[in-house]
């Protein structure tokens, strides 16, 4: 399926915005490492595996938590520190634009379905197991299959700017207040 036209409404239309709160799960590995495009991965609710897969965009905010650390075991078997966001710095914590892909990532060829937040902020630490409040104020395509690793990556920075020109409109400015 090749990428469909992407129309952006002026201001969010229904059934948007979808707000939740959630928590930052540790994921596959792949974002930050195979494709520098880093993911908060959060666990699928009835709300979100409602949604249709594909490629969301909207606000988001992370929390720091005071839960001591601890270590769990991602599905790869590669062990990862939860430190609940505790090293998370001011403006970490800032309102930030996101993407978000919910799915079956074809082209990884998953088992069970995903929901993949990319917040467009360079952190200097990871954050398992912080709080994550966010909106969802649209909808820019469907999931789609790769040949290539190099054309997934492509559409990902596609979809980022494209999300960012919505949420510099007014209109979408007006949700960031999470």
């Amino acid at each position: 399926m090749a990428r469909p036209d992407t129309v952006i409404p002026d201001k969010p239309e229904s059934p948007y915005p979808i707000v939740q709160d959630s928590v930052v799960v540790s994921g596959f590995g792949r974002g930050s490492s195979e494709l520098g495009i880093p993911t908060a991965n959060i666990p699928i609710n009835d709300d979100l595996n409602q949604l249709e897969t594909g490629i969301y965009y909207g606000w988001c905010q992370l929390k720091p938590c005071t839960l001591p650390d601890e270590c769990k075991t991602r599905t790869n078997g590669r062990e990862v520190i939860y430190n609940h966001g505790k090293n998370l710095r001011n403006d970490d914590l800032k309102v930030l634009p996101m993407v978000m892909s919910i799915g079956w990532n074809p082209f990884y060829h998953l088992k069970e379905k995903a929901a993949e937040v990319h917040i467009m902020h360079k952190f200097d630490d990871f954050f398992y197991g912080a709080q994550i409040k966010f909106n969802v104020l649209g909808y820019i395509r469907p999931e789609l299959d790769y040949t290539t690793k190099e054309a997934l990556i492509e559409d990902i920075n596609l979809d980022i700017k494209i999300a960012l020109e919505a949420l510099d409109r007014d209109a979408y400015q007006t949700y960031k207040d999470l």
